[in-house]
């Protein structure tokens, strides 16, 4: 089993085909100790997190890339999102009376898929969004992915992701975009991509596994980077949402005095009593700044 959290990015180039292999541990286990999540919703939301980090090694990213699936079903939504700098986090959201989730046809009819880039403003420029919406039409979050590439992006992708108890992985193949390879190059390697299962991609090592799949083809290591899980909570961005929610809303939220917001992502929790909460809407109270890049 692999002890670093990473992401390798490689080439087969004679196939005219580049790939990504990301290795969560540690990070997905902090992930997951965010909630109390039932074992399905707790491994798709592991497969969604290995995937926002996949992403990331595909397409040009500044900011922040994240991935949300989300419907009106008993799961109303699963978000991960990774950054330019190699930290994740993610969280999944279910319905008061969810009872028993079997998978993705529990977001419910009219489901969406989407992927959103922000990258931060150059000078005096605001913040760029990109976001790819599509129907989630797809039994598993692989299929959902690879149909997403292929009809934003009109290149065929085979992404394979898993999630067990104490790690989370995945591999993704793209077509180079510009002509390159022999002509049968995809195919050659999507054929030894359709060899690989779950349980094979959990129990070997990305090297192990570039080498065992596609040593004919030679692959090529391009690239890297170390991944860790990480959240961009603070009291400063509590403060504003509270402030965002209006006073009357803000002191309802006072219990004995006092009031705890907990952050989803990580469970901090921030404490605020009624001076806090007043403060916030007093004409004395130091404007906030606003925070630096992304949030």
């Amino acid at each position: 089993m692999e002890s670093r959290d990473h992401l390798s990015r490689f080439l087969l180039p004679h196939a005219g085909v580049r790939g990504v292999h990301v290795h969560l541990g540690e990070t997905w286990r902090r992930i997951a100790s965010s909630d109390d999540y039932p074992p399905v919703v707790r491994g798709l939301l592991g497969e969604a997190a290995v995937a926002s980090a996949l992403f990331t090694g595909h397409v040009k990213v500044d900011g922040r890339l994240s991935v949300q699936l989300r419907g009106e079903g008993a799961l109303r939504t699963l978000f991960a999102e990774c950054t330019a700098a190699g930290t994740l986090r993610g969280l999944a959201r279910m319905a008061e009376d969810a009872g028993d989730i079997g998978g993705l046809e529990d977001l419910g009819n009219d489901a969406l898929l989407a992927i959103t880039i922000e990258n931060p403003g150059i000078g005096s420029r605001d913040a760029a969004r990109y976001q790819g919406l599509v129907p989630l039409d797809a039994p598993v979050l692989a299929e959902a992915f690879e149909g997403y590439f292929t009809r934003s992006e009109q290149l065929p992708t085979r992404i394979l992701l898993a999630a067990g108890t104490d790690h989370a992985t995945g591999l993704m193949l793209q077509k180079l975009p510009a002509d390159g390879g022999d002509d049968d190059g995809w195919n050659r390697a999507s054929a030894l991509f359709s060899t690989l299962d779950t349980t094979e991609l959990l129990a070997t090592p990305g090297p192990t596994l570039l080498h065992r799949l596609f040593h004919e083809e030679a692959p090529e290591l391009v690239g890297g980077r170390p991944l860790a899980f990480a959240c961009s909570c603070s009291r400063g961005r509590v403060e504003a949402m509270l402030a965002a929610l209006g006073r009357e809303e803000a002191e309802a939220a006072l219990m004995e005095g006092t009031a705890t917001v907990r952050c989803e992502f990580c469970g901090q929790g921030y404490l605020f009593d009624a001076e806090a909460i007043h403060n916030l809407f007093t004409s004395a109270q130091r404007p906030m700044e606003p925070p630096a890049g992304l949030q």
